[in-house]
């Protein structure tokens, strides 16, 4: 449960993409090449694409790559902006978080402004049905298709964590449908859940497994996913560049247990124990349910692809939220483009090479609920 980690933050706090200020810092110590470090990682239970982490927290793959007597020390963040915030203030060090929250933190944390400089050396996964769910109330009807589904909203009450994922996803169905909602509310997945329970909120776009959680629960049905628009959704793995200047071995070495962490998670054989270890990491969801968010319905769709490496369809997931962000009032992304060395990608692309592999590295496709053990 929750009480095994230290828990950064509160589910309260809204966008993806609030990242604090950035404040002067002196580089932090990580030591000499071959000399055991520890590390603070932040990592996401509640986001099911990004379990990866709550893998290599449980199996402790990391102990097979670090130097001897090197520590890792896992915190819960219930957003991927908490995770930043805490990288920030140099409190952890490696960080698994969303697209969203991933790109801000190039921008917002660049050492010419006097903050910490963070990069992007790796991908947890993408996929068009992680981040990117459509849900409505459960007497609405039932509908032909997601696109049908999105007209439906036309002039309804619409709401999604605005800045994050859904927030991208949910403006670009309604300008793919051509529809206008009656209110498009700014609302956490607490507030979202309270509202369906109160019947004041006829639709939703949230992330799994609090879609897989709702439906279970009775509150609303899935409707559409980014499956019906063609939109992609990722995760991300940022460290602070600070540890990748001094201490390269330690990055290899994470990177190394990520990709074992995405092999356990890509093989169906194992998902049982990945969704008891998520049960373990998380509080008030039912291990059933868990699977279903990252293993279950709908049948043969692609649930996850684990890149692990940059490549072009990250690239592209990349852009198109870059652009996004770019194009918000308050501008968490500072240009259309992420700087230069705001990505790092030749450690994942060295591992690959070592270890033989390519990019993706694993598939999870959705099984039915026979499936479940």
């Amino acid at each position: 449960m929750l009480s095994k980690f230290k828990v950064i933050g509160s589910a309260t706090l809204l966008a993806a993409v609030t990242i604090l200020s950035p404040a002067a810092v002196s580089a932090k110590d990580f030591g000499k090449p071959g000399e055991k470090v520890d590390l603070v990682i932040g990592f996401q239970p509640y986001y099911s694409e990004s379990w990866s982490g709550v893998v290599n927290s449980s199996k402790q793959f990391w102990k097979k790559y670090l130097p001897e007597g090197s520590t890792a020390t896992f915190q819960v963040g219930l957003q991927g902006a908490i995770i930043v915030n805490a990288m920030t203030g140099e409190k952890q060090d490696i960080g698994y978080v969303g697209d969203m929250p991933g790109i801000a933190a190039t921008f917002r944390n660049r050492p010419d402004r006097g903050g910490t400089d963070i990069r992007i050396v790796a991908a947890i996964g993408t996929s068009k049905q992680q981040c990117n769910i459509f849900m409505v109330r459960t007497d609405a009807p039932e509908f032909a298709d997601g696109k049908a589904a999105l007209k439906w909203m036309d002039g309804k009450i619409v709401s999604s964590p605005h800045g994050s994922c859904t927030d991208r996803f949910a403006r670009l169905a309604f300008e793919q449908t051509g529809i206008t909602p009656g209110s498009y509310l700014n609302q956490n997945i607490e507030v979202i859940t309270t509202n369906f329970r109160a019947g004041k909120l006829d639709a939703t776009v949230i992330w799994e497994p609090t879609a897989s959680k709702i439906a279970a629960a009775g509150l609303a049905r899935r409707v559409a996913s980014g499956e019906d628009f063609d939109a992609l959704d990722g995760g991300l793995m940022i460290m602070l560049n600070d540890l990748i200047q001094q201490r390269p071995d330690v990055v290899k070495g994470w990177l190394n247990s990520e990709l074992d962490a995405q092999l356990f998670v890509a093989d169906l054989n194992n998902a049982t124990a990945v969704s008891e270890m998520a049960e373990e990491a998380t509080e008030q969801i039912d291990r059933k349910v868990l699977w279903s968010s990252l293993y279950g319905a709908p049948e043969g769709s692609v649930k996850v692809q684990f890149d692990f490496a940059i490549n072009d369809r990250v690239k592209s997931l990349l852009k198109d939220a870059t652009a996004f962000l770019y194009s918000l009032p308050k501008k968490p992304a500072a240009s259309e483009a992420i700087r230069e060395d705001g990505i790092m990608p030749q450690f994942a692309e060295e591992i690959l090479k070592e270890r033989g592999l390519t990019s993706p590295v694993g598939t999870v496709i959705g099984q039915p609920d026979s499936a479940y053990k």
